[in-house]
């Protein structure tokens, strides 16, 4: 029963993994991945010495960092409210709410951020601004805006999936801890504090270390699509993904692509391991390994 994932695993995970070693050629289609010339690290120099390797760095790790803090403390928090609500609602209606935030993750898309945002026929330019009786903006040509923008899209489009893992981890939590505490006296907020967030921590620990371990990596279609590619945002917008693809467009060198891919995976392992070894120092039962 084993063996068709393992095979998945072995052909997606690991045979891949001999291509690492296009990060350190000058790829020459016509002779070959493997007989193409040895450079080095000087795909690496591109991500390094390029004026704009601070800002799609801080980038990358700022917008990752509040994603990573952000996201569990909403998705913690609606799977607490779902499981509040599951006691007072039908079954059939309950599982409705729990679709809820899953509809939600595949409503936004980057076409809609647009309709609402277009400078010319946006709702918030066209109807919510002119209500307020604010001048219309344009959104697009202003990076200040964006950062939170961005942070709001994500949280709106990954609160749903992650709040359906943890609202597993509480429903597995024996509900006689529940009364127990009720017996004793114990305030709803008392118990949240008490039994449930100390009950979900190896997996709030665990959804941490691996948002920490693609910390260097970035939602594609988030940087480069809502923002509809606008030069006038790179400050703001730009991200390492979002860069190497643009320099891939207009350079189309592979061995640069696979360098920054083999950066950021390096740095996403090493980060892991110094992450889980910091929580094995602090309890030693919520490491992931």
């Amino acid at each position: 029963m084993l063996l068709p994932g393992f095979a998945y695993l072995i052909i997606n995970n690991y045979l891949p993994l001999f291509g690492l070693s296009i990060a350190f050629k000058d790829v020459n289609y016509a002779k070959g991945i493997w007989n193409s010339d040895w450079i080095g690290f000087r795909n690496f120099e591109y991500l390094f010495k390029t004026d704009d390797a601070f800002v799609i760095t801080r980038n990358t790790l700022l917008y990752n960092a509040v994603f990573i803090v952000v996201g569990l403390a909403l998705a913690i928090a609606i799977a607490i409210m779902l499981n509040e609500i599951k006691s007072k609602l039908a079954s059939r209606l309950y599982q409705s709410v729990i679709l809820l935030p899953f509809l939600i993750s595949i409503i936004l898309v980057s076409y809609l951020v647009y309709a609402m945002l277009s400078m010319e026929t946006g709702f918030v330019n066209r109807t919510l601004l002119p209500a307020l009786g604010l001048n219309p903006i344009d959104w697009y040509n202003e990076p200040k805006y964006w950062p939170y923008i961005l942070t709001f899209v994500h949280l709106w489009k990954g609160a749903g999936y992650s709040c359906i893992v943890f609202l597993a981890a509480i429903l597995a939590i024996d509900p006689e801890y529940y009364e127990a505490a009720r017996l004793d006296g114990a305030s709803k907020w008392m118990q949240i504090r008490k039994i449930t967030i100390p009950m979900i921590t190896p997996v709030i620990i665990m959804l941490m270390l691996l948002g920490i371990g693609r910390i260097f990596y970035s939602d594609f279609g988030l940087f480069y699509q809502v923002p509809m590619n606008a030069g006038a945002l790179f400050s703001t917008t730009n991200v390492i993904d979002t860069y190497v693809f643009r320099g891939l467009l207009q350079l189309g060198d592979i061995g640069m692509s696979s360098a920054a891919g083999f950066y950021q995976s390096f740095v996403g392992f090493v980060l892991v391991l110094i992450s889980n070894y910091i929580v094995r120092l602090i309890n030693k039962d919520n490491a992931l390994f």
